[in-house]
């Protein structure tokens, strides 16, 4: 298949599966197989497109032009090409996953939930091959709603609330803020493509610039930077599959993803650098620090198990945000590293979290004494989520967060260092208890009474898959390591 057929069939594929598997939905194994087939075909042809990639080649592919400079194109670059190895990846342990759970809590409307499910992975793709910023303006949006049905799948007025901030707060940030910032970068500039290097040099002052960094990175609601966070929380009603989507996937990615797309390719890092005393991107530092640490301190306080990972993804995204933001070559390694460790580790330990619902019926941390002795793959793959999170070895959140501590320590940004060392921290006092309590403190007498084993088996090895891939990547990170020098050379 020739690259820019690739191309195309990345977003093709989740589309036609979307398609079948409606209309395999009487019959539930067929179903599945639909899905599973359809997200190996989808992470083949994605890996088609890997090694020229790597060999300097840029595939693209120009759709239609709405306006002059206004074009609806793909283009495949290094940032996006790990974006989407990612997403399509993951879909796959996502998937197995899902039809456990899915079957062990006897969900309803099934059919309608891996259909939203491809249909995301479809916007997915758009947004990592966007050409241009328009374009991944139009892919964000359907990301939001094709993923609005699967955040209020229960149909409860919980889950209906939690929908309305999850679609008020990222429709209303993307509209209110992003789209003036890119028809004003479009008036600039006359163009919206992702150029290496940028295509604002020399079109704005420090303070203008800023202000439009900050324009469109808030508008970037998906990066749930405080106080445009709260849809992240609210989107826990959803079952722990559509979760792990929103965390690790899909949509949070599709945010930072797009923060470091914009600063790397629309504003030029050396353009930001250069603007004034600082960069005009110091002020994201600061902002990134703070959610991150106190994101992380909401999380040290709360019980319930999906709202403590849900602050912790607030956390952890503001790593790849701040540091982007430094604006130097080691950070900037960091945060493409980054949003790879996350997603594997983060995707580990919702599907720990969901294996022990569908198990054990529990929610709440506290619930969790000697749960280990009885899930000892989920809990021992939740360990080593908790390890990459707080960012010790053998985890790759080691690696990322390295990268990252040493570009703030090359930038003199001794904030950002601080940050780092407080957050890790507050990491490790509020994932260690975790894994404490289950291995380590004897059962209640109730769970003794009522003892119970592993989750389905479709669950257990896709966590035990995930936590594998997050040691993996330790060892071996050389393929986002070369991605993201290839992104900061412009090769």
């Amino acid at each position: 298949m020739a690259p820019e057929q690739a191309l195309l069939a990345a977003l093709a594929l989740p589309t036609l599966g979307a398609a079948l598997i409606a209309l395999a939905g009487h019959r539930p194994n067929l179903r599945e197989a639909v899905t599973l087939v359809t997200a190996g075909l989808l992470l083949a042809c994605v890996l088609t497109l890997l090694p020229g990639v790597l060999a300097g080649g840029r595939p693209e592919a120009a759709l239609f032009e709405l306006l002059p400079g206004l074009v609806i194109g793909l283009q495949v670059e290094p940032l996006g090409m790990l974006f989407a190895l990612i997403a399509s990846g993951l879909w796959i342990v996502n998937s197995l996953y899902s039809i456990g759970y899915m079957r062990g809590n006897q969900e309803g409307k099934q059919t309608r939930f891996f259909v939203c499910f491809a249909l995301s992975l479809a916007a997915t793709m758009g947004i990592a091959f966007a050409a241009n910023l328009f374009t991944l303006f139009l892919f964000y949006e359907v990301l939001t709603l094709v993923t609005y049905p699967l955040v209020t799948h229960h149909g409860t007025e919980k889950a209906r609330q939690g929908g309305r901030v999850y679609l008020g707060l990222l429709l209303g940030t993307s509209t209110v803020f992003l789209l003036p910032a890119l028809v004003f970068i479009w008036y600039l500039a006359g163009t919206t493509d992702f150029r290496p290097g940028g295509i604002l040099a020399g079109q704005l002052g420090h303070g203008e610039l800023a202000a439009l960094l900050a324009l469109t990175v808030y508008g970037i609601g998906k990066a749930a930077l405080m106080p445009f966070h709260r849809w992240l929380p609210a989107a826990m009603v959803a079952p722990t599959p559509v979760s792990a989507l929103l965390h690790a996937v899909a949509v949070v990615k599709a945010g930072v993803f797009s923060v470091v797309k914009v600063i790397v390719y629309i504003f030029g890092v050396d353009n930001l650098a250069a603007a004034g005393l600082g960069g005009a991107a110091d002020w994201l530092v600061v902002v990134a620090g703070f959610t991150i640490v106190a994101a992380s301190v909401v999380a040290l306080q709360a019980d319930n198990l999906k709202r403590r990972l849900a602050y912790s993804t607030v956390s952890q995204l503001s790593y790849v945000v701040m540091a982007a933001a430094l604006l130097a070559p080691l950070s900037l390694i960091g945060a493409v590293l980054h949003i790879a460790a996350h997603a594997v580790g983060k995707i580990t330990l919702f599907f720990a979290a969901g294996s022990i619902y569908t198990t054990a019926h529990k929610t709440e941390v506290s619930q969790l004494d000697g749960i280990g002795r009885r899930m000892p793959w989920t809990m021992g793959a939740f360990a080593i989520g908790a390890l990459s999170m707080i960012g010790l070895p053998p985890a790759a959140g080691f690696v990322s967060k390295w990268y990252v501590l040493s570009g703030a320590m090359a930038a003199q940004h001794w904030l950002a260092v601080a940050v780092i060392v407080a957050s890790t921290l507050l990491n490790a006092g509020y994932f260690l208890p975790i894994v404490y309590r289950a291995f380590f403190v004897a059962p209640s007498p109730h769970d003794q009474a009522h003892p119970h084993g592993e989750a389905p088996l479709t669950m257990v090895v896709a966590v035990t898959a995930t936590a594998a891939a997050t040691v993996l990547l330790f060892f071996l990170p050389e393929v986002p390591l070369a991605l993201a020098r290839q992104m900061l050379s412009g090769e």
